[in-house]
């Protein structure tokens, strides 16, 4: 009986002994815990060189805290986030190009530098109105940003479904004899390029534009009208290409009366999409689609017959639009001089009347 009391006794002083022992642990886990976070927020650390950090504009608390942490200024990303939201200061940290020390810098000295306005190196590009796709990649290589075929790459192949916009341009596959899925949405302004930003973000620059200029009222009139976003553009870069001035009101009319029920065309006859292989005219075909392929007889037949298909005899020289369901009271449609880059001739700005 002795013994089994001895040896109960034993094995309760060895729980207790490993109860301890884990409670020693703990304390010291805790411990270096908050020792490491104490010198952390305080820049404890053992000085380095100094860095250069860029923050991309539009970066969150966690976006810049990763930054930070891969340049070697901070040791823990989610340290840093709890400590700015604990002071307040995510609305504060502004982007651009930061000199910090690795390992030495506060918390509160690195919030105090990234609160201060250090804009990064930018590159200001001016796309004019009436810019096509192809010359506005071109303009983006010129000003170093980017090559061309990157550029076109991805506003073609990227995806921007976050822009409401974007769910009315179809694919690829749902228009397999469009020149470019881009074209007429590369809204033209002037930009503050960042210096070594992504190619999507100086696309998504664009984009974000254009996405601006088209609100609710103007789908729910197009859906009305039964006309779908990209026929509306189309139709109203014809307009712009053909006056561009005060006449454009008289020109939509001549348009709507040529494709109204019974007209004897029915079709626009409009010079803005010529065929003739002429550097005099403004020709799509010719000046932008002839060239990107190589020449005008390595233009695939389907994007010919979709931009040049045949015209009346004894005409103009402009064929047809080929779009069935451009029979839109255009009376109802305006055009005012917001810039926006339109296809195919990247020439117009619309916005719909809303009665």
């Amino acid at each position: 009986m002795a013994q089994k009391s001895s040896h109960a006794a034993r094995k309760k002083g060895g729980v207790w002994k490993i109860l301890l022992v884990l409670v020693v642990l703990l304390a010291l886990a805790v411990g270096g815990a908050l020792l490491f976070a104490r010198n952390e927020i305080s820049g404890n650390g053992r000085p380095g060189a100094e860095v250069t950090v860029s923050i991309p504009q539009g970066s969150g608390v966690s976006a810049i805290a990763q930054k930070l942490k891969d340049a070697g200024v901070i040791r823990s990303t989610y340290l840093f986030r709890w400590y700015v939201g604990q002071k307040g200061a995510a609305s504060k940290l502004q982007y651009g190009d930061f000199t910090l020390q690795k390992s030495a810098c506060s918390y509160d000295a690195i919030i105090a530098v990234l609160s201060t306005y250090a804009k990064a190196e930018t590159v200001r590009v001016t796309i004019p109105e009436g810019t096509t796709a192809i010359a506005i990649a071109q303009k983006m290589e010129a000003a170093g940003l980017c090559s061309a075929e990157d550029f076109l790459k991805e506003a073609n192949e990227g995806d921007f479904s976050k822009y409401t916009f974007w769910q009315y341009v179809p694919d690829d596959v749902d228009a397999p004899d469009r020149f470019m899925k881009c074209e007429g949405y590369l809204f033209p302004d002037t930009y503050e390029f960042l210096k070594d930003d992504t190619v999507h973000n100086y696309v998504a620059t664009f984009y974000a534009q254009f996405d601006a200029q088209i609100t609710e009222e103007m789908y729910a009139e197009l859906e009305k009208q039964a006309m779908t976003l990209p026929e509306l553009i189309t139709l109203a870069s014809f307009v712009q290409e053909e006056a561009g001035n005060s006449q454009d009101s008289n020109v939509a009319q001549v348009f709507r009366n040529r494709l109204a029920d019974g007209s004897p065309y029915p079709r626009l006859q409009s010079n803005t999409s010529s065929h003739i292989q002429s550097d005099d005219d403004n020709n799509y075909l010719w000046n932008w689609v002839a060239p990107y392929y190589g020449g005008w007889d390595k233009i695939p037949e389907n994007i010919v017959a979709a931009y040049a298909p045949a015209c009346l005899p004894g005409r103009s020289q402009t064929p047809a639009l080929r779009l069935s369901r451009l029979r839109l009271p255009l009376s109802r449609m305006r055009l005012q001089r917001t810039r926006i880059s339109l296809s195919p001739t990247s020439k117009a700005a619309i916005t719909m009347r809303i009665p």
